[in-house]
């Protein structure tokens, strides 16, 4: 006996083919992304004008705090050097002064030893 299957072949479908009304939404998704695409290199472009208008003063400001710096530093070290003379103007001042007052105080014991001999 032959054997006979009760389940009817499956009918072979075509693959799918693209239907108008799927292309629509594609077609309006592409122009959105290219519009939304358009928006974000827009904004970058504006992000990086930022950021070389801000590296710009950033370089100036640093131009201008270096120039300060270099001038406060010459200054300081011209009030330095004058301290540094004016110190040694008054040890040479002190120390002419401690040999005044040493002569002075010979002199003086000198004149005691002197007056105590006569």
């Amino acid at each position: 006996m032959a054997t006979s299957d009760s389940t009817p072949p499956l009918p072979v479908t075509a693959p799918l083919a693209p239907k108008k009304e799927n292309m629509t939404p594609v077609g309006s998704k592409i122009a959105e992304l290219n519009e939304s695409r358009t928006e974000l290199l827009s904004r970058i472009q504006g992000l990086k004008q930022d950021l070389q208008n801000w590296r710009s003063k950033l370089d100036t400001q640093v131009k201008i705090y270096r120039d300060e710096l270099t001038e406060l530093k010459k200054t300081l070290n011209v009030e330095v050097e004058q301290l540094r003379t004016e110190f040694q103007e008054l040890r040479t001042t002190l120390h002419q002064q401690q040999e005044d007052v040493t002569a002075s105080l010979r002199n003086l014991g000198d004149v005691s030893e002197g007056a105590k001999e006569a």
